[in-house]
């Protein structure tokens, strides 16, 4: 036998030896113990766990303990796109002045009119503009976020410095196309790509002083309800912030989105709301219950948690409880508690029995954006009781599809408010236009006229943006008499002391006279003077001109609608009769697109919270929907539309002498508001 067999046996002896004595030892529980063996592969590897851990999903590596004292939610790492006001230009044609127009005088503009007259084939152009019953206006539109196809919006016309059109009062708004246009330099105006076409009859104001030169300016502009029809649609984009990109996490963010907000094909097949179209991009959708307030659907979107798992859920929604009855936390817990969805319902409902109308308004407004019912009461409470919230009550009642919002809503008609009152017409008229309740009929295939029984003291609204229409709060309104009115230039409206009829007259030159004799009614007369071919402005001329004549039996209002960021006062908790400290509820970043600040332009912020102070970033696919030049200085021989962004009072149409001065209505709505 060799030497290297002996040695093997001896090893061979030895660990067989070792082994055996390892096995008695184990056995016996006595001697030194011998290390444990690795059992798995991550044990002898201890890289594999993190290369394993990268396949796995998010919520599979998720430390509950992690989870519950930080959640990330999408607003952490995203920004909204898709807020700002598309700027849109014109050259447009009105027509039916009493022989206030002109001939415009040789400019770009009316190079443009002429070409566009001569595309759509009509003889003699330049003796059509020449004439003093027609003039030649630039138009310009601001379209809004999330328009649709068919969506209507307000236009604003003035007629070009150097023209020698008077007014534009009476006047017709011919059909318009409107498109993006930007001044460069070397080429001149450039247009871009047709968004929108206007046309319809021009509520004129006539200056907020009496003398000539303000008056002659004010004549010269005016603006078109509702007259802009958008050929082009809007849609939400999310942009992931730049430390945060990739096709994975919008992925990632595009699915968490989708499992809340759904929607179902014509197959029968569940499509999401949001779609991520590049590592930073992602289109969102608006459910059909947020069309009227978008501004919340953003807010429960940023508030999605972006990575948690079942049990972090769960320990979440017991601290969100417990927020959402503190009223320092309600707000942001309600939002949180939205977000989650259906699971949340007990523990929003369970916070209606809270003594606070500050708790129960917040819980309510979720519950309503999650279809259920149990909040209306609280609703109606809070928007009759606390100015505040009425706003966001109302926006939320126009959410809910239930009867119990019908009467609520029909019921807040008959208040003393008018700010109350018109509120929650608005809000039945998006919830249901069909309710027989405020049904309205079409006037002149021009405005329509809503005659409501209600009680509570008479009311006759105008609305000045967005929609022409009259709303009569108590169908019996009746004009007093004596009554000398005017409706347009050729419309008058007569009644003697103690007659129970007026008289409706049309004298034109050119056309047979026209009376009529109808009740003191003011539905009735207002039908009569329609019938005779008199405008929306025509109309709200009339009744301005009753109400400071003091022939209404109640007020007139003009856009009596709620508004955002107002103060609330919170109770004292040492005494509720006091009051404590304040808080202001909501900002014009959060106006439900329900009811349209007094102008749009300026309700648009970086951010729906107010947070978003970088701008977003840009997409290649998004420049056809963006205007091209927006920041560039324009000539101010261009910009033809620079004084005229503010909205128009029909009390204006008064003469200068009976015109209130406008500083003096500011100070006393603002006292109104601060009261």
């Amino acid at each position: 036998m060799n030497l290297s067999t002996r040695f093997s046996r001896r090893h061979c002896g030895i660990v067989l030896g070792l082994l055996l004595g390892g096995l008695g030892i184990g056995c016996g529980g006595t001697g030194p113990k011998m290390p444990e063996m690795p059992t798995s592969f991550s044990q002898m590897n201890p890289w594999a766990e993190k290369r394993t851990a990268r396949s796995q999903s998010p919520d599979e590596n998720d430390s509950p303990l992690e989870t519950t004292v930080d959640t990330p939610l999408i607003g952490d790492h995203t920004t909204i796109a898709g807020l700002n006001l598309i700027t849109l230009q014109g050259v447009g044609l009105v027509t039916g002045l009493d022989g206030t127009g002109s001939d415009p005088p040789p400019s770009h503009y009316r190079e443009l009119m002429l070409d566009e007259m001569r595309r759509r084939n009509i003889k003699n152009p330049n003796q059509i503009l020449a004439s003093p019953n027609t003039a030649l206006v630039v138009v310009r539109a601001y379209l809004p976020p999330l328009v649709r196809k068919g969506d209507n919006f307000d236009i604003e016309v003035r007629v070009p410095g150097e023209s020698e059109s008077t007014s534009l009062n009476g006047g017709w708004l011919m059909e318009t196309y409107l498109s993006e246009q930007a001044i460069v330099p070397g080429e001149g105006l450039m247009k871009g790509k047709v968004f929108a076409k206007a046309e319809g009859p021009i509520l004129v104001s006539t200056g907020e002083g009496g003398d000539k030169e303000s008056l002659a300016g004010v004549l010269r502009r005016g603006k078109v309800l509702g007259g802009g029809i958008s050929l082009a649609e809007r849609d939400l984009t999310i942009f992931l912030r730049n430390d945060f990109r990739s096709f994975r996490n919008a992925k990632r963010i595009a699915d968490r989105i989708g499992t809340r907000y759904f929607r179902y094909n014509e197959y029968g097949l569940r499509e999401p709301l949001a779609e991520a179209k590049t590592d930073q991009r992602i289109v969102l959708s608006i459910p059909p219950k947020y069309k009227d307030n978008y501004p919340r659907y953003l807010q429960v979107i940023r508030n999605i948690a972006f990575r948690e798992s079942n049990i972090a859920k769960r320990v979440r929604m017991e601290k969100l409880s417990k927020e959402l009855n503190n009223p320092y936390k309600a707000e942001k817990a309600s939002l949180q508690l939205e977000a989650i969805g259906n699971e949340a319902i007990p523990t929003l409902k369970y916070a209606l029995k809270n003594p606070s109308l500050e708790v129960r308004f917040h819980a309510a407004m979720a519950l309503a954006y999650l279809e259920e019912p149990e909040g209306i009461p609280h609703l109606a409470q809070a928007a009759k009781e606390e100015a505040a919230f009425r706003i966001f009550s109302y926006a939320a009642l126009a959410a809910v599809d239930d009867a119990e919002s019908h009467l609520a809503l029909r019921d807040l008609m008959n208040g003393d408010s008018a700010e109350t009152r018109y509120g929650a017409f608005r809000s039945l008229s998006v919830l249901d236009a069909n309710d027989p309740f405020i049904e309205g009929e079409k006037l002149n295939d021009q405005f329509t006229l809503h005659v409501l029984e209600t009680t509570g003291t008479p009311l006759v609204h105008l609305t000045n943006r967005r929609k022409a229409e009259v709303v009569l709060f108590n169908s019996d309104q009746k004009f007093d008499t004596p009554i000398a009115l005017r409706a347009g230039e050729h419309i008058l409206i007569t009644g003697s002391p103690g007659s129970e009829t007026i008289a409706v007259s049309r004298y034109e030159v050119g056309r047979p006279d026209q009376r009529q004799e109808v009740s003191r009614n003011i539905a009735d007369v207002i039908r009569a003077v329609s019938s005779m071919g008199a405008s929306y402005p025509d109309v709200a001329q009339m009744l301005v001109q009753a109400e400071q004549q003091h022939n209404l039996p109640g007020s007139l209002e003009i856009d009596a609608l709620p508004k955002a960021g107002r103060t609330y006062f919170r109770p004292d908790p040492n005494d509720p009769k006091k009051r404590g400290r304040q808080a202001r509820i909501g900002n014009s970043g959060l106006v439900p697109n329900l009811f349209d600040g007094e102008d749009l332009k300026n309700n648009l912020p970086n951010s729906i919270d107010g947070s978003w102070d970088s701008p977003a970033p840009r997409s290649d696919s998004d420049e056809e929907n963006e205007p091209q030049d927006r920041n560039k200085k324009i000539a101010p021989q261009d910009d033809v539309l620079k004084d005229s962004r503010k909205w128009y009072d029909p009390r204006r149409l008064l003469l200068p002498d009976e015109i209130p001065s406008m500083q003096e209505e500011s100070k006393d709505d603002n006292m109104e508001e601060s009261e």
